[in-house]
């Protein structure tokens, strides 16, 4: 049996193991004097000003190529292996969710990250939107903002969906629609929007956050 040794970095406030293959990219807030570790979680435990409708820090769970769906452990802040996809399809682009929104599904508001490289869990990512991908997940509206890391070259010219090319915008929308359909869930791509509904999407669910965890 591999014995695991957890570490704490004092100046970055990161825990870590000895293990590569393990994932444990936890933010932590730490007591050195006695010795305890208390974990932050990431989805409640961000200064609000990061997160604002028109610029925000995105959480990715699963980086692009992936056909393994990670997805956020609410209750501690870690990701935790939700499972394979059952279809031969892959994530189209980063995925993850935007910290300090709560969506109709109640799970935090989705987002995908149009980045030129893979992006590993756990990282955080400045980015604006430019759309969104209206969907219906089991009933629940689940929609995915679209959106573009500022320090990306390669992507940081685009401001609107409509900017985008067809393949990559369609490549998306295919995705979403039959990534689930060998797990017998129905899904449906409703719409696809622009900027500004995205923000006004993302500004609902800030608030729908606060009033379901600050009051």
């Amino acid at each position: 049996m591999t014995k695991i040794t957890l570490y704490v970095d004092k100046t970055l406030k990161i825990a870590y193991t000895n293990n590569s293959s393990i994932w444990l990219f936890a933010l932590a807030k730490t007591d050195f004097n006695c010795g305890g570790i208390e974990m932050k979680n990431i989805w409640h435990d961000i200064n609000p000003k990061r997160i604002c409708p028109e610029h925000f820090y995105a959480v990715i769970e699963i980086g692009k190529g992936s056909k393994i769906k990670y997805e956020l452990d609410k209750e501690t802040g870690f990701i935790k292996m939700d499972r394979i996809l059952h279809t031969s399809t892959h994530y189209p682009a980063n995925y993850g969710f935007i910290p300090r929104t709560f969506s109709d599904d109640n799970d935090p508001l989705d987002v995908l990250v149009l980045c030129s490289e893979r992006l590993m869990p756990l990282t955080l990512v400045k980015c604006y939107p430019i759309g969104v991908i209206r969907m219906l997940d089991n009933g629940h509206r689940d929609d995915k903002i679209i959106a573009i890391p500022f320090d990306d070259p390669n992507y940081n010219v685009y401001r609107d969906i409509e900017q985008l090319p067809k393949h990559v915008f369609d490549e998306m929308t295919h995705f979403f629609t039959v990534y689930k359909e060998l797990e017998n869930k129905a899904t449906a791509v409703n719409e696809v929007d622009h900027a500004e509904t995205a923000k006004q999407i993302i500004a609902d669910d800030i608030e729908r956050y606060i009033e379901s965890f600050c009051k």
